[in-house]
Formats: structure tokens, C-alpha cells, sequence
């Protein structure tokens, strides 16, 4: 066989997936060149201040709050791929806090209004939350209930005379928490009852009686505002009940399935960012008179990191595939999220080692994307619930 006619490999080529179109790569230009001009400059400063609402309305007139939302309510109608390329594009802004309080807004509280809602809660709330004009947070997690929805303690009690609800209790480590219009509340009508004792309000937050206690302080994600909440006698209309009476735990249940997905990436985007990034300095890094990439030690990280990467990238886009063509697959969802999510703590972990001291530092940015996905394998379900979904999906 003549030399040039041996088909060699080329690692430089474009990658592309089967799920995604021209479409999508057109649609990931534009997200990507809206990040990198509009918000990835501003990064350093949201980590002391939080990310500002502007981010909300501009992505609103840009039409990205709403890629895969129906076109009746203001959205672009898209498949739920166009959520994953905004995901992973968000994760260029190099702002963990920011990414994470707009996938709330799209990704966690969105969907269950579009699934449950009357036509008019999708009025009121879903049409001005893609245009960026409203803000929305889900009230899950409690001091003393996290994974453990069934457990909450929140409690959300019927006045028939006035047609109303009263809720008294408490949620904590509610992103967007302080900047909400609404939030999608997660109580017990039913105490006895279970998970059939679950059912979901959308609350405005400047109700009389919703009391944002503080803003919290956290390890990571800082740009984002994260906050504890407390409900003292709110009082909603009946007509705030989103979905049936005592279904809520089915309503969010299926919510985090496509949360996860959306989760996932942008945990492997931002994995491979932070790798990409820590091959440049490698290579630029020079130790014992060659650049520290050329040592093999060097080199098999780099191997190790962009093969757990790709395997997380193939899972997260297989099961996206599934979910998109309307299967339920928590199994592998369940997966998904369980290995995402430790792999990329793994790989920012190791670009901080290979960086060395400077890695340690906050000028380089590697420390905090650390900060950042070790979120990840607690946030919508702990690695130990993962664990346990797949688990108990093989009878055991």
C-alpha cells in the first residue's frame, strides 16, 4: 500500500455526536460567543458579589431561557439537546455559580410548571420567565431533609372557609433563593401519608410571611445566591397548587431525571475545560530543563483524565438520547450522575496536582473549579442516593 494513501489518525479533527445537528452547532456559536463576550469577563468579580439579574434578561432577549420550551409560551421550541448544548456552553463563562443559578431557572423549576401547571400559572409565571422578566427557585431541601423528600417537614394546611393554604417551615440551600419572583415549594398536605402526603405550591416570594433569613456562605459555586428561607403562616390561594394534591413527589421525582442530564453537561464541559487549560500550562511549564508535559508521568495524567472524560461524555449523551426520545431510564440517569460528577471532582483535582503551587492559588482559577464541581456529587441527589437507585433497579 502507497504511503499516502494510509489513513492516519487525526486527533485534531472536530468532534461531533450523533445527537446533535447543524442546527445545534450553529446554536452552540452563538451561546458561546454571547459567553465568552458577555459574561465570562465578569467572572472574578461574581465570585465576591453574585452574578447580577442582568444575566437573566439579556438571556431572556436572546431567546436562551427557553431553547426547548413550547413556542406557545414564548420558548424556541427545541429539542431537549438544545438544553444540553447551553449547559455545556454556560460552562465556558468559567463561573460555576452563574451556570448552576440558570439551569434552576430552566432546567429545575421550569419543567414542572410546563408538565403541571394550569394555563394560567404558565401565564403568570412560565411566558415572563423565558423573557428573563421573572426569576424562579425550587424550595426542596430542609435542615433536616435533603434527599430524603418523603421526610420534609414543611407543611402546607387547607382553610376551606377562605378557600386557602397556610404553610409553616423552613428550606435551606435554595439557589436563586434571594433573587426569586416565585418558588416552586415542595410540603406535606398529608403527614401521614407519605409520598402521597407531597404536594408542590408556587409561592411568590413577597408574600407576607416568607422570610429570607440569610444569604449563605459556601465553599463553592459563590457567584450564586444561595439562601435560608423560612415560611411563617403564608397564605396562597388554592389555585397556587401545582399538579394534583398529594402527587407532588411523582411531579419532582420526574423533574430531576432531566435535571441530572443537565447537570452532567456541564460537570463533563467543564472537565474538559479545565483539562484543556492545564495541557497549555504543562506544556508552557518547564522543570528539570523540558516542559513538565513531556515527562511521562505528565503525560499519562493527561491520559488518564481524557479517557474518563470521554466515557462520562458517552453516558451522558447516550442517556440524554433515551430521555429526549421519551423513555424514563433513571437507571442510567441515576449512572450518569453518579460517575460525572466524581470523575470531574477527580480531573480538577489532578489539573490543581499538575499545576502545583499555582494550582493552589485563586489567580489561575483551577482551585475553583474544584470548589465548583465538588457540588456535583452532592446537589440533586448525593453519590450514596445514586448508589442506592441502582441498586434497588436490580431487585436488591
Amino acid at each position: 500500500m502507497a504511503t499516502d494513501t494510509v489513513v492516519k489518525p487525526d486527533f485534531t479533527a472536530s468532534r461531533k455526536h450523533f445527537i446533535f445537528t447543524d442546527e445545534h452547532d450553529q446554536l452552540r456559536d452563538s451561546i458561546r460567543r454571547f459567553v465568552e463576550k458577555e459574561l465570562r469577563p465578569h467572572a472574578e468579580e461574581w465570585e465576591e458579589t453574585t452574578f447580577p439579574d442582568w444575566v437573566f434578561h439579556r438571556m431572556g432577549e436572546l431567546g436562551f431561557l427557553g431553547l426547548d420550551k413550547p413556542e406557545e409560551l414564548g420558548g424556541q421550541g427545541g429539542d431537549y439537546y438544545t438544553s444540553l448544548v447551553l449547559s455545556e456552553e454556560l460552562a465556558r463563562s468559567e463561573s460555576g455559580g452563574m451556570a448552576m443559578g440558570v439551569a434552576v431557572h430552566t432546567d429545575m423549576a421550569m419543567p414542572p410548571i410546563i408538565a403541571f401547571g394550569t394555563p394560567e400559572q404558565k401565564q403568570e409565571w412560565v411566558v415572563p420567565a423565558i423573557k428573563g422578566e421573572k426569576i424562579l427557585c425550587l424550595g426542596i431541601t430542609e435542615p433536616d431533609a435533603g434527599s430524603d423528600v418523603a421526610g420534609i417537614k414543611t407543611r402546607a394546611v387547607y382553610d376551606a372557609a377562605n378557600d386557602e393554604y397556610v404553610i409553616n417551615g423552613s428550606k435551606t440551600y435554595i439557589t436563586n433563593g434571594h433573587r426569586a419572583d416565585v418558588i416552586l415549594l415542595v410540603t406535606k398536605t398529608d403527614p401521614d401519608a407519605g409520598y402521597d402526603g407531597v404536594t408542590l405550591f408556587l409561592v411568590p416570594m413577597d408574600s407576607p410571611g416568607v422570610i429570607k433569613e440569610k444569604k449563605l456562605d459556601k465553599l463553592g459555586m459563590r457567584s450564586s445566591d444561595t439562601a435560608l428561607l423560612a415560611f411563617q403562616d403564608v397564605r396562597v390561594p388554592a389555585s397556587a397548587v401545582l399538579g394534583e394534591v398529594g402527587k407532588g413527589f411523582y411531579h419532582i421525582m420526574w423533574e430531576l431525571q432531566g435535571e441530572r442530564l443537565i447537570m452532567c453537561a456541564g460537570a463533563v464541559a467543564g472537565a474538559q475545560l479545565v483539562m484543556e487549560k492545564t495541557l497549555q500550562y504543562a506544556k508552557d511549564r518547564k522543570a528539570f530543563g523540558r516542559p513538565i508535559a513531556n515527562f511521562q508521568v505528565t503525560r499519562h495524567k493527561f491520559a488518564e483524565m481524557a479517557t474518563k472524560i470521554e466515557a462520562a461524555r458517552a453516558l451522558t449523551y447516550t442517556t440524554a438520547w433515551r430521555f429526549q426520545n421519551k423513555e424514563y431510564p433513571v437507571r442510567e440517569i441515576s449512572m450518569a450522575k453518579l460517575y460525572v460528577s466524581r470523575i470531574a471532582v477527580e480531573v480538577a483535582d489532578e489539573c490543581i496536582q499538575i499545576h502545583g503551587g499555582a494550582g493552589y492559588m485563586r489567580e489561575y482559577g483551577v482551585e475553583r473549579v474544584w470548589r465548583d464541581m465538588r457540588l456535583n456529587r452532592i446537589g440533586a441527589g448525593t453519590d450514596e442516593v445514586m448508589l442506592e437507585v441502582i441498586g434497588k433497579s436490580f431487585g436488591i
